[in-house]
């Protein structure tokens, strides 16, 4: 491998390898993030599949349960989808019994939205699988790893946005 650095190769760290990967190098991790995408949503596919939901209802399911009392506008800028996908998977999960959606108490116009404990339970039935699957994949990886994934992940995130959202993943339930 060619770099641009001055420095003997046997004192180039690690870091400064990986700031000159090849395109099929830079190929060959887009590849397995694909598949690794593909692996991690399988096991949630499976349930979804049951009640005839898919990844959005998923995605819904996972932020609501994270912020109880979220509002559907909260929810709509966390998720980039359009109003009219959103409203069409909250509508089901209200139907269905998974979400319950509450007139704000501060604002009438707004909409917050809470588990139900039916919606509770698949919520944890879904990440139990994901958080199962990661668990796995950070011990054979190790922990070096681990906090290098999250630094890649976060830097993948749009730059406008990834201090807001890294707030939100730490922060967890407010």
């Amino acid at each position: 491998m060619t770099t641009h650095s001055t420095a003997p190769a046997a004192t180039i760290s690690r870091g400064e390898q990986l700031l000159f990967l090849t395109d099929d190098q830079l190929r060959q991790g887009i590849e397995l993030m694909f598949f690794a995408y593909q692996a991690f949503t399988s096991d949630p596919d499976r349930i979804l599949e049951d009640y005839g939901y898919g990844r959005a209802h998923h995605r819904a399911i996972h932020f609501i349960n994270r912020r109880p009392g979220l509002t559907v506008a909260e929810l709509l800028d966390l998720l980039g989808v359009t109003k009219q996908s959103l409203n069409r998977v909250l509508r089901q999960l209200v139907e269905d019994g998974l979400v319950q959606s509450a007139v704000g108490k501060a604002d009438r116009r707004q909409r917050n939205l809470t588990l139900t404990e039916r919606g509770a339970t698949l919520e944890r039935e879904l990440s139990a699988a994901q958080r199962e699957r990661v668990r796995r994949a950070y011990r054979e990886a190790g922990s070096d790893a681990v906090a290098g994934f999250r630094r890649v992940l976060e830097q993948m995130v749009d730059p406008e946005r990834r201090a807001r959202i890294i707030g939100l993943v730490e922060r967890g339930r407010t």
